[in-house]
């Protein structure tokens, strides 16, 4: 287990080892957790995510269905619910990962084929 007080370290760490579970806040310095989460399913890393929030970005979300959240987390959470989720996602995602398609390419990035002349 390891743990990461900005998004930019958390990626990092995500790219040197390999992880069961990702528990990421949205709000966090210099990378928020859903581009933290945009990163990691461009990559086509077959994470299981758990979102923590004050407040859902809920909108973004809806706008992006392809990062594929394994659960949310809505603050103030106890110990317990958190311990919880964890066990739920995991036991979801028990068993060989495949990778994930990475998101369309309207999502992401801008594309020459797209553009008209």
């Amino acid at each position: 287990m390891d743990a990461a007080e900005v998004g930019a370290a958390a990626w990092q760490a995500l790219n040197i080892d390999s992880y069961d579970l990702l528990i990421t806040d949205n709000k966090m310095p210099k990378l928020s957790g859903v581009e933290l989460v945009k990163k990691v399913r461009s990559a086509r890393m077959a994470l299981p995510v758990i979102l923590a929030s004050g407040i859902m970005p809920t909108e973004e979300l809806n706008r992006h269905p392809w990062l594929q959240l394994a659960a949310t987390l809505l603050k103030p959470f106890t110990g317990e619910e958190l311990l919880g989720t964890v066990k739920e996602v995991l036991r979801a995602t028990d068993g060989p990962r495949e990778q994930i398609a990475p998101p369309p390419i309207w999502e992401g990035q801008p594309s020459a084929a797209g553009l008209q002349l």
